[in-house]
């Protein structure tokens, strides 16, 4: 599944979330993700949908998004999976 196709009710289910009430939450989650991923890889949305392995690195960050909704967390690392996919599709240099 590429990128572009992810729908709000696919992270939802991922997210093990079964209710409309955090729906428009999960919207701004979607596009965060995806330009969080844009932006980490310096690709563009043509670019991203490329590779779909980038879209289990969705799938992970909108759930962590949804359940780290605080302001402070314990620790700052990312999952070292997502940046090992999202590294080897970066073609942005300003890391």
């Amino acid at each position: 599944m590429k990128i572009s196709e992810v729908k709000i009710d696919d992270l939802k289910n991922y997210a093990h979330v079964y209710h409309a009430e955090d729906d428009s939450l999960f919207e701004t989650i979607l596009l965060a993700c995806k330009s969080f991923i844009r932006n980490y890889t310096g690709l563009n949305p043509e670019q991203v949908d490329l590779h779909e392995d980038l879209t289990i690195a969705l799938y992970v960050l909108a759930s962590d998004m949804y359940d780290n909704r605080q302001y402070v967390v314990e620790a700052s690392h990312i999952n070292p999976v997502i940046q090992s996919i999202m590294d080897s599709h970066s073609i942005n240099l300003l890391r």
